[in-house]
């Protein structure tokens, strides 16, 4: 489980590529690495990979075929910056909200809007998502844990603090560029429940 408050950034330091498995090769600093063990869960712009293997050059963790599919690690490539965020431990701060690291979709940046204060991103997200994009609500975006600002039919935004912009990725990014989205586990749980309460009053008559 991860608090979608990004840790640190990491440069991608080789890729190599199988059928159905891509390896990756991170370059974790000091802090990143302390009491880091094979099998440990380290988040990837929001995409929870298990560490594979520990050299002095790299930390190495394998991407499948469906994660590959899914999220914007297919598009990755050596010298990339990618938010990271280690496991939760028992007892720690939930300084953001409760995530797992399974992403359910890549949005799309189509606007964005900076000042000296802060950022605003709109993202274009297909519309069997968009139930679960609630206006106050929340949303893991690469990893990060951000409150909804607007919502349209298919878009929705965000607002960047300073301290959010400085520590991930978020700002960097070209109009166009795709980012892993994960959805709140609570909001999806009560939207599904209530349809399909609806759905069965409506077959019931």
């Amino acid at each position: 489980m991860f608090t979608g408050i990004i840790q640190a950034k990491a440069q991608v330091l080789t890729i190599e590529k199988q059928v159905g498995l891509w390896r990756f090769g991170m370059d974790f600093n000091p802090m990143m690495r302390k009491e880091l063990k094979h099998g440990a869960s380290v988040a990837h712009n929001g995409v929870c990979l298990t560490v594979a293997n520990i050299d002095q050059q790299a930390v190495y963790f394998d991407v499948m075929a469906e994660t590959l599919k899914v999220t914007n690690l297919s598009t990755a490539l050596p010298g990339e910056i990618i938010n990271l965020e280690r496991a939760m431990k028992f007892g720690d701060e939930v300084g953001g909200h409760i995530l797992s690291g399974h992403v359910h979709a890549s949005v799309q940046l189509i606007e964005h809007q900076s000042t000296a204060q802060n950022s605003r991103l709109r993202f274009e997200c297909d519309s069997k998502w968009m139930c679960y994009i609630l206006a106050k609500g929340f949303v893991a975006i690469d990893g990060a844990s951000l409150t909804i600002g607007l919502v349209g039919d298919n878009w929705f935004e965000v607002y960047l603090i300073p301290e959010t912009r400085t520590l991930t990725t978020l700002d960097s990014k070209a109009i166009g560029a795709w980012y892993n989205l994960e959805i709140d586990s609570q909001t999806q749980t009560i939207v599904d429940t209530v349809e399909r309460i609806l759905s069965t009053k409506n077959i019931n008559g």
